[in-house]
């Protein structure tokens, strides 16, 4: 099952290099997507909802401890750029982008706690080790989404109590078709209504700072797998 995320890395940047370093992916660009090996069949961006669901933000929020010390270490990551589009405008092409990032990545990384890989109970990387849990996997597929040209602005963490009642970390792409997540326990890209999660909070888009989504009590980590 594992798939060695350097190789993973070097085949996005040698499709990068194929269409010349443009900075957002055309659609006929992004499609070649497909040829990369042993991807799975995308989902349609015709299968979205036709009607847009945002979630409301509702005031500042307090950031989960590990994105702070997760920031001090990878400042690049957590920048925002405010000149960059606040929502991403979805092509098949970019659609297709985002699926396969989310099924590699799902793939490529063997999913394990901070407290079974490193003995603490919660901290954030980019699973340089191959491991991680639910906050990893979202910050190396937004780090490869923004590689591919994708605005770092409309692609935000985010924290959620899930199904079993726990703190878990999904990653919101806001888009022109409603917000979207990319989530480790599933390869679906889901409209964020269609998850069954309750959302408390996520990053901004104005700062580096979180804000409320007016949900319910933060957890302190987002320590599952």
């Amino acid at each position: 099952m594992r798939i060695a995320i350097s190789k993973f890395h070097n085949a996005v940047h040698a499709f990068k290099r194929t269409i010349g370093g443009l900075g957002l992916l055309s659609g006929l660009a992004v499609a070649s997507l497909a040829t990369l090996p042993n991807l799975a069949s995308a989902q349609t961006l015709a299968s979205l909802p036709s009607v847009a669901s945002t979630i409301s933000t509702t005031g500042a929020a307090r950031p989960i401890s590990a994105w702070v010390t997760f920031c001090e270490t990878y400042a690049a990551e957590c920048a925002v750029t405010i000149s960059e589009p606040a929502a991403i405008s979805l092509t098949p092409g970019i659609w297709n982008t985002i699926v396969s990032v989310n099924r590699r990545v799902n793939k490529s990384i063997r999913a394990v706690t901070d407290m079974e890989q490193l003995g603490m109970a919660d901290r954030w990387d980019l699973a340089e080790s191959g491991a991680g849990d639910c906050e990893d996997f979202q910050l190396l597929k937004r780090k490869l989404l923004a590689e591919a040209g994708l605005p770092r602005r409309a692609m935000r963490m985010t924290v959620v109590i899930d199904e079993k009642g726990e703190g878990h970390a999904v990653l919101t792409l806001i888009t022109d078709r409603g917000d979207l997540i990319l989530d480790n326990k599933t390869n679906s890209v889901l409209p964020w209504r269609q998850t069954g999660y309750t959302f408390i909070k996520r990053e901004s888009q104005n700062a580096m700072a979180w804000v409320s989504l007016g949900r319910a009590a933060s957890p302190v980590t987002t320590a599952n797998r």
